[in-house]
């Protein structure tokens, strides 16, 4: 039932409820009480009127519904300026009861009230609390100073109507929630109303354009399957970026599929996820969908369509990807050959970028519109409880969606000066591991057998190389050569690690999420504190997901104290050890003295080829951080390769220094070793056992065609077995048998691949 209507909006009642529903189609900018002040006024404006509105809803392709406890904000704030204009002493001087000498004395007071009234307190209300607040206290120091009779008492009268304004904000919702946290309040800003007003938007994914049809100019490289996803990548005559065209399922389905999906989409827009569950996507995620099967079920019976229970399961999970999800982009991160996604700004303009595992950059043909970005901020902001604004314009977060996992960074105006862009940084479901490193050619099998020794030697490593390197991952792979014995702690301002799987695995580990070094405050803890904290916390292994900012400083104490017992590692931005070292040093400040805690600096980066058109990742070198020199490193020979790059043979090979037993650290390693100490070919033997192990797991996954055998779960049990028989050899013939622990690990492996499942 229509209770009011008036041009653009109109009051219904539905059920108990009175709704504001507000027609938004024709606006230039997307109805958000939170981000736009024009559209704060045009709504404080219909409540006037209307002071009895529970909901609010916005149409504008989609749905932005803001429930009763918000709307109740905006309703106080009308009945305050109903009260002010009503009582016109915001409209004319004469109303004040001045004088002559008064009103021309106090004539610009009359454009600064009605600024601070009409204006300023239906799109700002926080920001007219604060400007009244600061014009009283100047009104009451030169109170405090007039000389004139007739001046003070006018001046008074203008104070007690600003008492009165504040009084009457004040006792507002709104004020009594934020007032605490408006020291340093600009005009303006709108990360204030981001914490009280949040839309639940429900997006449509027909706005979302896609190519549907191949390009016919294009030459086909590949095809495959994602699930039910088609993909095929083109080489064009007319761009050197390979053409990745995905044809998802959903734009596949039959007319009356579209039909019952459309009618459901409608239906669960009234459907109000908590806060709670957005905290919470996996729960957020089955809820829609054990209710949108329902629905669609329902639907299905009503029209009397024939829809089997597979394909209502099928078209829920599409309806979920729609609501609550993020739409395409999860379809591309189900694709575990795409690295990365970008969206560009000015949204809606270009269509989205990626880089292919084998294609390397590709333009898709995926169009966002700018509806799909304003709802994926709305969402990230929620999901990660981090501030995107003017005064925020970066926001650093994680994604994980059925099939994928990515880091995403966010930027928006003013440092994106065209609106929202986004980069996806997608991360594998289970944990990198050295074995697959060597298979696939980033590093060899000696390189990984002399890593996996320093990690057991509990040594200190930083990770370095450019972006998109493949340190997070190489730095992932430590993570399964540590010992499930020993608890693992990681520190991290978005989540990479594959913390979630190495619990799978039966690893003691805790995660631990810090502020970004880009974020501006907030509740989270800082990433220096954080890595203090990990050190009272027990006996432990620690993992830093990235040194940026002042963590270094702490990483280090960790380093030199609290953590000397276990591997600490780390990944760093630096192209060399010396790079590493300018960083570390020069821009985080860490003393030259406390970067000799670095045991080894493993360094990673893409290599070309010739014609410039393929890269692949490598790691470049092992180098160990030597402790006698004092001022420079680099003069005094403080870097010492252990293994280098060789472009010719496309791997690393070990230098001199290695061969001949020079290393100090491998040397203070086999030191707490009765077996190794002063015994640099049984030393020597072991790295070499533990490359021939890697190497052998490779063979055998090549050899039957199953490179399962890579993958974390066989290569922990593979570290097990490799950590028993060591032990189990030494206790019956009092030494290390190299030769026996591999001949008995090689029939246990051969015995497990057997009986391995895929």
């Amino acid at each position: 039932m229509v209770l009011e209507k008036d041009g653009g909006y109109e009051v219904v009642r539905e059920g108990n409820e009175e709704v504001l529903k507000v027609d938004a189609t024709s606006w230039p900018y997307t109805p958000s009480l939170e981000d736009n002040s024009n559209v704060m006024t045009k709504v404080v404006e219909m409540l006037v009127s209307s002071p009895g509105v529970q909901r609010i809803i916005f149409h504008q392709q989609k749905k932005f519904v803001y429930s009763y406890d918000q709307t109740l904000l905006l309703i106080e704030i009308a009945g305050v300026y109903n009260h002010l204009v009503k009582g016109k002493r915001i409209l004319s001087i004469a109303s004040w009861g001045f004088d002559e000498l008064s009103s021309r004395f106090f004539g610009d007071k009359l454009g600064e009230i009605q600024y601070l009234v009409l204006n300023l307190l239906k799109g700002d209300p926080l920001g007219a609390y604060v400007e009244a607040r600061r014009i009283l206290r100047e009104e009451r120091i030169l109170f405090g100073r007039d000389n004139d009779d007739n001046v003070a008492r006018t001046r008074a009268s203008y104070i007690k109507l600003l008492t009165e304004i504040l009084d009457l904000l004040e006792n507002t919702r709104l004020i009594k929630l934020m007032g605490d946290k408006l020291d340093g309040y600009h005009i303006g800003n709108r990360e204030s109303y981001r914490e009280v007003f949040r839309a639940i938007i429900t997006p449509d994914f027909m706005y979302t354009r896609l190519k549907s049809n191949p390009p016919l100019e294009g030459e086909e490289l590949d095809f495959y399957m994602v699930g039910n996803n088609e993909v095929t990548l083109f080489r064009m005559p007319n761009d050197i970026k390979t053409y990745y065209h995905v044809v998802p399922v959903e734009f596949k389905l039959k007319e009356d599929e579209y039909e019952l999906l459309e009618i459901a989409k409608n239906v669960l827009a009234g459907h109000k996820p908590r806060n709670e569950e957005f905290l919470d996507p996996d729960r957020m995620r089955i809820t829609f969908f054990n209710i949108g099967r329902d629905l669609l079920g329902e639907l299905a019976k009503n029209k009397g369509y024939d829809v089997s229970y597979e394909r209502l399961a099928e078209l829920a999970q599409i309806l979920v990807r729609y609501t609550v999800g993020f739409g395409l982009i999860e379809i591309l991160l189900a694709d575990p050959k795409v690295q990365d996604i970008t969206v560009n700004s000015p949204v809606g303009k270009t269509p989205m970028f990626l880089v292919h595992q084998e294609y390397g950059d590709c333009y898709t043909n995926v169009t966002p519109s700018f509806d799909d970005a304003e709802s994926w901020a709305t969402k990230f902001r929620l999901l990660s409880a981090r501030p995107l604004d003017e005064a925020n314009s970066v926001l650093d977060t994680e994604l994980e969606v059925p099939g994928g996992r990515a880091r995403v960074a966010i930027l928006t105006k003013p440092l994106s000066p065209e609106g929202l862009a986004f980069a996806f940084r997608r991360h594998r479901d289970r944990p990198w591991t050295l074995p697959l490193f060597v298979h696939n050619g980033m590093i060899n099998s000696m390189g990984a057998g002399l890593i996996s020794f320093m990690i057991d030697g509990a040594r200190t490593m930083l990770v370095a190389g450019t972006r998109s390197s493949g340190k997070t991952s190489l730095l992932g792979s430590f993570l399964v050569e540590i010992m499930r014995k020993y608890r693992i702690i990681t520190v991290e301002d978005t989540l990479e690690l594959p913390v979630k799987y190495m619990r799978k695995l039966g690893y003691n580990i805790q995660n631990m999420k810090v502020r970004s070094a880009l974020s501006k405050g907030g509740a989270e803890m800082g990433a220096d504190d954080g890595i203090r904290t990990s050190l009272r916390l027990g006996d432990s292994s620690l993992i830093v997901g990235e040194v940026r900012s002042v963590e270094a400083r702490a990483l280090y104490e960790a380093m030199r104290t609290g953590a000397l017992a276990n591997v600490v590692a780390g990944t760093i931005h630096g192209a060399s050890p010396y790079g590493v070292y300018d960083r570390v040093v020069n821009d985080l400040e860490v003393p030259k003295t406390s970067f000799k805690a670095t045991d080894a600096i493993i360094v990673a980066n893409p290599v070309k080829s010739a014609d410039g058109l393929n890269s692949w990742k490598r790691v470049l070198s092992i180098t160990e951080v030597r402790k006698h020199w004092t001022d420079d490193p680099l003069v005094e020979r403080g870097f010492m390769d252990l293994m280098k790059y060789d472009a010719k043979k496309d791997e690393l090979v070990p230098t001199p220094d290695l061969i001949n037993g020079e290393s100090e650290i491998i040397k203070s390693i086999a030191g707490n070793v009765k077996e190794w100490a002063g015994n640099w070919d049984a030393v020597w033997e072991n790295i070499m056992l533990r490359g021939k192990i890697k190497q052998t797991l490779v063979d055998y996954a090549v050899q039957t065609n199953n490179l399962e055998i890579l993958e974390s779960n066989f290569t922990v049990a593979s570290n097990d077995m490799f950590h028993r028989l060591i032990e189990q050899i030494r206790t019956e013939v009092g030494d290390i048998d190299n030769k026996r622990v591999f001949q008995e690990w090689d029939d246990w492996v051969r015995g497990y691949i057997r009986t391995y499942k895929r």
